[in-house]
């Protein structure tokens, strides 16, 4: 690692503009209107002489080398590693963020300076895969994952995005032939939950369709949440969205809610409320659905012939019989990115 970073990153103004007095932010959907001086909801974008610089821009508050499955990632380079990252702030106020400790910090301590460059290397040197952008939401920081996705293609080395699915329309867009894949937190089908609780817009749905058409590996995920997201006709509008905008073949990941941060006073998710949700989006027509967090056994089946193709239990796959990404015993295409 280098020294300490005194330099700040001006964002590139295509992901901002002048707007009177004040610019206008564009890397996520807030869209904030910044006077000088002032910081955007996120607490990392800042506009600073007429300009937005990113203040954690290189500055990484977590660092881990994760199996892509715990992103969660099935159908994409399954059995890898990926170099994962977060910074500080984060565009959404969730009272149940299980990485609040950095997530809802709104001010940048951090000082060490880790070079896109720099950071690729050691993906190359601990043999991963791929570098993953998550623990916090990483379009607040784009303009830094930007860059080391770029430097990261000549290695071989694919780019994802863990994220809660409020980019802006002008990072979505940019992210073609740059980001590989990505999981998209799907946390309700309520604009309302998303202003009141949430404290972000509900640009959620845009995002998934516009990532897919740009040709990211995108799947979804929703954590259900006992008494806010657990009611039947709310998933089966999740579920119904994925499936006629997404496309049957978008694996739907839902995960089990503990308790966390703020939000102590909800009982853990029974299995039976996330066996009814899965049951719920086969009803939905997707081919693909997996169930998080309580230790159940997620076999990716073959849609076709129902062939077990993938049997895992967690991050640890214990069977892989895909052969060039098709069903052994039919032949069936399985889709995903398996190289």
């Amino acid at each position: 690692m280098e020294g300490v970073n005194t330099h700040v990153k001006v964002v590139p103004e295509k992901f901002w503009e002048k707007k009177g007095n004040r610019i206008v932010c564009k890397l996520c959907s807030h869209y904030c209107h910044l006077k000088e001086g002032q910081v955007g909801v996120c607490g990392v974008n800042k506009n600073e002489g007429g300009k937005l610089v990113n203040l954690v821009y290189g500055k990484i508050a977590a660092l881990h080398l994760d199996p892509i499955e715990k992103k969660p990632l099935y159908h994409f380079l399954p059995g890898t590693t990926a170099l994962s990252i977060g910074t500080v702030g984060c565009n959404m106020q969730c009272a149940f963020c299980q990485n609040w400790q950095i997530s809802q910090i709104r001010k940048v301590e951090q000082q060490d300076y880790v070079a896109p460059e720099e950071l690729v290397q050691l993906a190359v040197k601990y043999k991963a895969k791929s570098i993953a952008y998550t623990y916090n939401e990483p379009t607040i920081f784009y303009p830094y994952a930007r860059d080391v996705a770029l430097a990261s293609k000549k290695y071989d080395i694919r780019n994802v995005f863990v994220t809660n699915g409020i980019e802006s329309k002008e990072v979505v867009e940019d992210m073609k032939g740059i980001i590989d894949a990505a999981n998209v937190d799907f946390k309700a089908y309520d604009e309302k939950y998303y202003r009141r609780e949430l404290k972000a817009p509900f640009t959620v749905r845009e995002t998934i369709v516009g990532m897919k058409k740009n040709g990211l590996w995108v799947e979804v995920t929703t954590l259900i949440i006992p008494g806010i997201n657990d009611d039947p006709e709310h998933l089966k509008k999740i579920a119904d969205f994925i499936a006629n905008k997404a496309g049957t073949e978008t694996p739907w990941h839902l995960s089990a809610f503990h308790p966390d941060y703020k939000m102590l006073d909800k009982p853990r998710t029974p299995l039976t409320t996330l066996e009814q949700a899965y049951e719920i989006g086969r009803k939905a027509g997707l081919k693909f659905i997996y169930i998080g967090n309580v230790g159940v056994k997620n076999t990716t089946y073959c849609p076709n012939c129902n062939a077990a193709l993938i049997e895992r239990i967690g991050y640890v796959i214990l069977a892989y019989r895909l052969v060039d990404g098709k069903c052994y015993n039919c032949h069936t295409e399985i889709p995903g990115v398996w190289k």
